[in-house]
């Protein structure tokens, strides 16, 4: 197929090939897109001969997608989203009627994630959100647009053109399998002696877990590096693994997977932990929806987690 001079190309031929794929017909096309059976016919025309394929086919009572046609519908879907982003009127955002796609980088925090997916189901039903791992290029992706918002733990230097809002610092905990041999004696020696798991935050760094001189913590044996928090409860109440996390990762999973809390043998300071996302879609009023959503669950969610373990499980060390 030749390059397609994309000035010639009516966006409106993608508008009906959207709704074409959803129907599969031309007469319920026309009625919802509000024109005639022949309109719709003549763009299906005009769209087959650019794109030079048939795209649908009518088989029986019903029309039927090309191969080619199955492959582009998510991306068209894509672009017709985003163009419907950059046209809306400014400040005006309707989550029941918008069918917005939010892409969201951050830590597998499932209590964050349920409580927020509720509240979208809730307030707006065709609105989805992808939640995506906090990788190496968060940054970019955020100016480029491609992500709406980003959380992650640690103090490097944002890049211009992000905006962020800076959360309440966490405390460490130390998880373990309810009868790990570390429980009976916890401290500095119990630390160094059996093996920690760690989760691979970004490639530049791998566990926002500070490293210090002074608290020895380099001297912990990390045997295992995992790409995600998602698997890591069930991981440790299979093992002897010990994994210092901040206390809303597993605070919600210690009964379900028998794991106890315990209190880091070293004096850490605070973790700056904030969450950022694009300048230039700050303004956004989609954007400003999703964002209080997720902040405003975080927010409550990290201090209910903090109180639940120091009020109820935490061991602190024998030092």
């Amino acid at each position: 197929m030749n390059e397609i001079d994309l000035h010639r190309v009516d966006l409106n031929l993608l508008v009906v090939f959207e709704v074409l794929m959803e129907t599969r017909s031309v007469t319920v096309t026309a009625e919802r897109i509000g024109r005639t059976q022949s309109a719709v016919s003549h763009s299906l025309a005009r769209l087959r001969d650019q794109l030079g394929d048939p795209l649908l086919i009518r088989v029986g009572g019903t029309m039927q997608p090309s191969p080619f046609a199955e492959m582009i519908v998510e991306d068209v879907r894509a672009i017709l989203r985003s163009i419907r982003r950059v046209i809306a009127p400014r400040g005006l955002f309707d989550p029941r009627a918008s069918d917005r796609v939010f892409r969201i980088a951050m830590p597998t925090l499932t209590k964050v994630i349920a409580e927020v997916s509720n509240r979208v189901e809730a307030e707006a039903p065709n609105i989805r959100i992808e939640w995506l791992p906090a990788h190496h290029d968060v940054y970019a992706s955020l100016g480029e647009g491609l992500i709406d918002l980003a959380h992650l733990g640690g103090e490097p230097r944002l890049p211009d053109g992000l905006e962020h809002q800076i959360m309440e610092p966490f405390s460490w905990v130390t998880f373990a399998r309810q009868d790990h041999p570390a429980c009976d004696a916890w401290g500095p020696d119990a630390w160094r002696r059996y093996p920690h798991l760690m989760v691979n935050v970004t490639r530049a760094m791998q566990n926002p877990f500070p490293i210090s001189a002074q608290a020895d913590v380099g001297a912990r044996r990390v045997s295992t590096m995992i790409g995600d928090s998602a698997g890591v409860a069930s991981l440790l109440a299979k093992s002897d693994f010990l994994a210092t996390f901040p206390a809303m990762l597993l605070a919600w999973d210690m009964e379900a997977f028998g794991l106890r809390a315990m209190r880091p043998p070293f004096d850490h300071g605070p973790v700056l932990v904030r969450f950022f996302w694009s300048s230039r879609l700050a303004n956004d009023a989609g954007g400003i929806w999703i964002r209080s959503i997720v902040i405003e669950a975080y927010r409550r969610l990290q201090a209910e987690a903090e109180a639940k373990l120091n009020r109820d499980v935490l061991l602190q060390p024998d030092m």
